[in-house]
């Protein structure tokens, strides 16, 4: 994939030591990633030390609503009630993101399934642990470009090694198209790439609500070409939760109480919609209310990800042809042990859920 043009590439994950053994090859990682230790939010010294640090559990996270429950879980601090401080990590590019969980800088982290099976087939110990949310990824193209032949030669505006790269990929695919049709400009983060696609730099762009919605309302003329449901299936899950081995077992109560939250928050965000996007957008989200009370119900924040097993596991078949991971991962990839253990904890919550697993 390095013949694309303006990238920001991931880091070569099977040259990293995800153990911590090796220091010379964690140092150069660091080196290459410290400008995130100026954007942290909460902590100082994000680096140093262990991540799971007494009575807090460092995350990093995405930008979309499917990020909704770990966001609203972070701004009203849901699990301290459970003894357990969630502590955001915020970083500079969406490559980070990954690669902070893999290094063991964090101890979870709310990001796209394909991200984590190329962390995990490179070695990292890192378990699927709960789910983000599902739907909501977009394909939008300018005016004009109402077809996917007319993609051919164009400029898409995407993120390497995420689901909105595995997207297009697969809609391309889908309609008889090669990737290599077209020009792929890998973006560090979700507002360089919506700010790009409303200044013409890029022809059409893979995202997530509810920045999709919004490009759709704030560019004349543009075009939504598929949202993934005829792709995938209704449902479709987008992220994941996604933890480090060290911190299911040695914090387990901490990290259920992170799940818990973020199940607390799935239910406020079903019940009370308009006093949690307020409380969100500007705070998380930088598009506008308005926007967001469009968009919200296109991407629904789901923690109890249990039906997508397989769906995960599958959609991997992608990201191998794609060059991300050299076999399919297995069934040990994902382990919803501590989320069936917070199920039955808490029926009364879990029962009032609207989203959960069939």
């Amino acid at each position: 994939m390095c013949d694309r043009i303006g990238c920001t590439h991931f880091p070569k994950l099977s040259e990293m030591d995800f153990t911590g053994a090796a220091a010379p090859s964690r140092r150069r990682f660091l080196k290459g990633v410290a400008a995130a230790t100026t954007i942290s939010m909460g902590l100082g010294g994000a680096l140093a030390g262990p991540a799971h640090a007494a009575g807090g559990v460092k995350s990093t996270h995405g930008t979309g609503f499917c990020n909704l429950n770990i966001f609203l879980a972070h701004s009203r601090q849901y699990a301290k009630k459970d003894g357990t401080e969630l502590v955001f990590i915020n970083t500079p590019t969406f490559a980070e993101q990954v690669t902070f969980l893999g290094m063991g800088q964090v101890d979870i982290g709310l990001m796209p399934y394909t991200s984590f099976m190329a962390l995990y087939d490179a070695g990292a110990p890192v378990k699927i642990v709960a789910g983000g949310g599902i739907e909501g990824c977009a394909i939008v193209a300018r005016p004009g470009l109402d077809s996917p032949e007319k993609l051919k030669g164009k400029t898409l505006g995407t993120f390497q090694l995420d689901t909105l790269e595995v997207m297009p990929y697969d809609y391309l695919k889908k309609n008889g198209i090669s990737f290599k049709d077209v020009k792929v400009r890998y973006m560090g983060n979700t507002p360089e790439a919506v700010e790009a696609f409303k200044a013409g730099a890029l022809d059409w762009i893979c995202t997530i609500e509810p920045y999709a919605s919004a490009l759709v309302n704030d560019v004349k003329g543009a075009v939504m070409l598929t949202n993934g449901v005829d792709l995938y299936g209704k449902g479709y899950t987008d992220c994941v939760l996604a933890a480090r081995a060290s911190l299911m077992k040695d914090n387990p109560e901490g990290l259920k109480a992170v799940i818990k939250g973020m199940m607390q928050a799935q239910l406020d965000a079903e019940t009370q919609t308009e006093t949690v996007l307020k409380e969100l957008v500007g705070k998380y989200y930088k598009t506008s209310l308005e926007n967001a009370k469009i968009a919200q119900g296109k991407q629904p924040a789901v923690v109890d990800a249990r039906s997508q097993t397989d769906f995960i596991l599958q959609r991997t078949d992608s990201v191998m042809e794609m060059g991300y991971i050299k076999k399919k991962p297995g069934r040990d990839a994902i382990d919803w042990t501590l989320l069936e253990a917070v199920i039955k904890e808490n029926p009364d919550l879990y029962g009032k859920l609207k989203f959960k697993s069939a």
